[in-house]
């Protein structure tokens, strides 16, 4: 116990250095130098240690592969471990920290001193001079910016987690599409199909209660990509509708390349939607809010029904079609 008690206090010194004012980072760190509440690394991709071949890409040797980590090292936040950006802050002994978790706490994380608004202006400055790759390299981006612009591009990168598109509940799993579509499978026990056309029979035994909101999702493989058909019932003022709307298992940019066509009748009627797909960066929420999709009021629904105001049964035929490029 006193030889990793003595380790943890060298690294921690080395990695902030112990000035009351000043910030020191000239020894090179490792990874087990970083320190963790009770000795527990957070497994995310910010504390993924980056390929060699691509550090070394950005200064064009191993030694210098081994000083770029260390410099990762030091921007990398001990609370959050995510990379810190400017303002950069720091206790008085020169333990440094970013401003999202300088908001959060009182005191320095490793020596307990109270936080003032000291700022880490030495650090900032390497911080800008550096070229980072994307924080979601090891899921396939492949893209290095400036510092400074390296935030803006993880906002939007193409290779950022999809979250759950399941509207049952507040999933909190999030990844890569064949994830998440084996996630639907065996978790949620969502309907799969293959193929581009539908036909969906849903079945209310009481159309006046919708307190409960009543949704079904089915997942459909189309042209080589994953559709969500969501079909539901909620209140829109005090009358309750009746919505189906398609969410495509992409980028919008991809999604825009598809179109859809929802159909909903009976009693010689019919109802036709057609439109363009969602990303699934959109949330189910977002969509539904927005009206975009197939609207069926409660009268209109009844109607299609037979006039039954006992039971609901509505019968949606779908398609999905690529756009000519």
């Amino acid at each position: 116990m006193r030889r990793i008690k003595k380790q943890w206090v060298d690294r921690s010194g080395a990695r902030r250095g112990l000035n009351s004012t000043n910030c020191h980072f000239g020894k090179t760190m490792t990874r087990g130098g970083s320190t963790y509440e009770g000795d527990i690394a957070p497994d995310s991709v910010e504390s993924r240690t980056f390929p060699s071949r691509k550090a070394s890409t950005l200064i064009g040797a191993k030694r210098g592969a081994a000083s770029n980590t260390a410099v990762h090292e030091l921007l990398e936040c001990p609370i959050c471990m995510n990379i810190m950006y400017p303002p950069i802050h720091q206790c008085p002994n020169g333990h440094t920290l970013c401003s999202k978790c300088k908001s959060k706490v009182r005191s320095c994380p490793i020596c307990r001193q109270e936080l003032g608004n000291i700022r880490c202006l030495a650090l900032e400055r390497v911080a800008e001079s550096l070229e980072v790759p994307c924080r979601y390299q090891i899921l396939g981006c492949q893209d290095i910016f400036p510092y400074q612009s390296r935030l803006r591009h993880e906002q939007s990168c193409g290779f950022r987690p999809y979250n759950c598109p399941y509207a049952g509940a507040e999933c909190p799993i999030s990844g890569g599409i064949p994830l998440l579509v084996q996630h639907l499978r065996n978790h949620h026990q969502v309907d799969m199909h293959d193929g581009c056309t539908f036909n969906h029979r849903y079945v209310k035994t009481d159309p006046q209660d919708v307190e409960n909101a009543t949704w079904m999702l089915t997942l459909f493989n189309c042209f080589g990509h994953q559709f969500c058909l969501h079909f539901e019932a909620f209140n829109l003022g005090m009358a309750p509708v009746y919505m189906a709307f398609i969410r495509f298992m992409g980028e919008d940019r991809d999604a825009k390349k598809f179109s859809y066509s929802l159909e909903v009748g009976g009693n010689g009627r019919k109802l036709t939607w057609q439109g363009v797909p969602r990303s699934i960066r959109d949330s189910h929420t977002t969509v539904r809010e927005s009206m975009d999709g197939l609207i069926i009021q409660k009268n209109m629904a009844l109607f299609f029904s037979g006039g039954n105001s006992q039971e609901l049964k509505l019968k949606v035929a779908g398609r999905i079609w690529r756009e000519p490029s």
